[in-house]
Formats: C-alpha cells, sequence, structure tokens
C-alpha cells in the first residue's frame, strides 16, 4: 500500500474517535432534576382541606319522638306539633315502647269515659279516641318508663306530643263545665283568661264587659296563645274587671264564658303567718283556743299542722281549718286562711308552746305562742 493513503486512513480514523468522544458543543452537561417537569405558569385556586366533623360537645341525650299517628287503611305518620281533625272522628295513637304512660284532656278519664281506650301492647302503647268532640281539643302526649322493680321514672328522651283541634262549627270554643270562671292576677306572673278554640283559624278577639269594648291585644302586654287564650304578661290592677271572649270562622260570632279578674296583692312565697292565743295566761278548767292566720294568694291552698303541749298525752282537743276571699280595696283581693286549735278544760299538762305550721307549694312557715297556768 502506498505511505500516503495509509497515512490518510489513520488520520480518518483518529477524527471520529474524536468526534464520538467530544460532548457537541454549546451544549452543558444535564445537571440532576434537569428532567423534572417543569410546572405551567397557571394560577391554581387552592383548595381548602377538609375539616374533620367536630364533635359535639352537648352531652345532653336526643329527644326521639316515640309517637305515631295510625291513619286510614293501615298507614301511620309521625304526627305535627298541632293537628286539625273533625269533631266525630276517632283518633288512634301509638308510642313505641313495653310500658308508656299518657296525658290527655284532664277531664277524660278510661274509666268513666267509653270513648276513651288505653291499653299497653307488647311493643307499643296504645290510645284511642273515639267520637271526638270539640271538648276533647287540648294536649295529648306519651312518654317511656324506665323501671326498676316498683320504681318508675320518665325517659325523657324518649316522648312523644301533638296538640289536636277538634273542629265543631257549632263551639268555635272549647267548652267549659262552668258559665264563670274566677283568673287571679298576680303581679309576678303572667295571667292567662283561657278562652281556647277548637279551630285554629278562627278570629279571635278580647272583650271587657263595662264600660263595654274590645280590649287591645298589642302582642307584647297581652298575646294571644292558640292553645291557651289570652296572656296578661305583667298584670296591674288596672286589669281587674270581667271580660269574655269572641270568635268568628265563616259564620255568625259566638261568645265564651265570661272570666272575672282579681288582682292579688299578697306577693307570691311561703305562708305568710301570724299566730294569738285567746289568753296568754289560763286558769284551770278554763277554755283556751289558739289561732293561726295566712294572707296568701287566692287560688294557693294553705295545710296547717300542730304542736301543743298535751299531745305527747294524747290530750284531746279541737281544731278547725277554713279560708275566705276580701277584697283589700282597690281591686285587691286575698285570701285568709285560717287554723283554730281549742283546749277544754285547761289543765297542768296543757301549759306550753303552741306551735303553729303553715305550709303551701311555695314553702313553709312556722310560728309560736306560749301559754302559761295561773
Amino acid at each position: 500500500m502506498k505511505p500516503w493513503l495509509l497515512l490518510g486512513l489513520l488520520l480518518l480514523h483518529q477524527t471520529l474517535q474524536n468526534a464520538v468522544g467530544q460532548p457537541p458543543k454549546n451544549k452543558r452537561p444535564k445537571e440532576p432534576g434537569d428532567n423534572r417537569i417543569k410546572p405551567a405558569n397557571k394560577k391554581v385556586k387552592p383548595k381548602a382541606p377538609k375539616l374533620k366533623e367536630r364533635e359535639s360537645t352537648d352531652a345532653s341525650p336526643k329527644i326521639h319522638s316515640i309517637m305515631t299517628q295510625v291513619m286510614e287503611k293501615g298507614r301511620f305518620q309521625k304526627p305535627a306539633a298541632t293537628l286539625s281533625l273533625s269533631a266525630g272522628q276517632s283518633l288512634e295513637l301509638r308510642c313505641k315502647g313495653n310500658k308508656v304512660a299518657w296525658s290527655y284532656p284532664s277531664y277524660l278519664n278510661p274509666f268513666k269515659d267509653s270513648r276513651l281506650s288505653i291499653k299497653q301492647q307488647d311493643r307499643y302503647g296504645q290510645l284511642i279516641l273515639q267520637n271526638a268532640t270539640a271538648a276533647d281539643t287540648g294536649e295529648y302526649s306519651c312518654w317511656l318508663l324506665v323501671c326498676n322493680g316498683y320504681s318508675c321514672k320518665k325517659d325523657e328522651s324518649r316522648t312523644g306530643s301533638t296538640y289536636i283541634f277538634f273542629a265543631d262549627k257549632g263551639d268555635l270554643f272549647v267548652p267549659s263545665p262552668r258559665y264563670f270562671e274566677v283568673v287571679y292576677l298576680n303581679p309576678d306572673k303572667p295571667a292567662v283568661i283561657p278562652c281556647r278554640v277548637t279551630n285554629p283559624l278562627a278570629k279571635v278577639t278580647l272583650h271587657q264587659e263595662f264600660p263595654a269594648g274590645e280590649i287591645k291585644v298589642d302582642g307584647i302586654n297581652i298575646v294571644y296563645d292558640v292553645k291557651r287564650g289570652f296572656i296578661y304578661q305583667h298584670p296591674t290592677s288596672d286589669h281587674k274587671g270581667v271580660v269574655y271572649c269572641k270568635a268568628e270562622s265563616r259564620g255568625a260570632p259566638q261568645i265564651s264564658i265570661k272570666y272575672q279578674l282579681l288582682y292579688v296583692e299578697v306577693p307570691s312565697g311561703p305562708p305568710s303567718t301570724t299566730i294569738k292565743a285567746s289568753s296568754s295566761k289560763a286558769e284551770a278548767g278554763e277554755d283556751v283556743s289558739v289561732l293561726c292566720t295566712v294572707l296568701g294568694e287566692p287560688d294557693v291552698e294553705v295545710e296547717f299542722n300542730w304542736i301543743y303541749p298535751g299531745q305527747e298525752y294524747e290530750r284531746p282537743v279541737f281544731m278547725q281549718d277554713s279560708w275566705r276571699l276580701i277584697d283589700r280595696g282597690i281591686g285587691h283581693t286575698t285570701r285568709i286562711s285560717e287554723s283554730i286549735i281549742t283546749v277544754e278544760d285547761f289543765e297542768t299538762i296543757d301549759a306550753g308552746n303552741y306551735i303553729c305550721i303553715a305550709q303551701n307549694l311555695r314553702g313553709q312557715t312556722t310560728v309560736a305562742t306560749y301559754v302559761e297556768m295561773i
């Protein structure tokens, strides 16, 4: 081979090796991470992180309604807070539980009124009212009883209630067994004129007998509750007098019974009690009487108990309780409750402290007086 041809081949071989081993010009080696996908330059709305539902901190038990109403063709439904039915219809309510108690308008009595039936089945209590009348309008409720032996208590979390209107065109007002009713006006609590209606859509107004006229119901001082009647929120002596209600519903208006409003002078509280003996000093053989007197609200009953010296010896005495209403002027009415204890033929064992204990729903008061023998 010619020398110049061999030299040319060697130069070509060296050039090719250099070309394969050297990186291209104007290019740098890739750094670690260069192959990552770069995010596009777009605005992205941040997503709010999902928050876990807060655990309830209310430890009070949830109230579950256990009442259902039996409809036609064996259907059931949860009764609403109020129901409107027609007089003459029948009603069946059921409440879940193996021991259920019921509440219904007070005059209804399953032992005296055959229209009302209360039964306890294996899994539910049952109330059936047949041929309902306007007088049956009112609250119907039930609750589950939790018993431990012979002791039972109400389960506040398992109850049911509905107020039912039994509409009757002839009786827009719920009938009352009385033709006249007394309502006491206490300065420290609301007073209710209970002219309830059988149709919740009836228009009801309040009127005074003298001077004759309609009483303005402003929704603040006097309000109307279709389940209760007219409510005087802050009674005063200016409200005393005779009032009645008038109702209208697609026909001639109807008038309720009359209500005598009497203002109460004595505030609520334990009995305001005084005691007085016929004589603080008695001779042997003399009759002695001790009188215990309470001034209170007209509609609050008072119960009396006595402790006397001859009690441990079973000394015979006479006790008599009584009460009456008095008008103390400007429409103020007070109830006077009295209890008198009489000891005949006073003896040595009868001398000592005569203690009267007067009690009402708001507490009790104890007073005493001493009778000595001379």
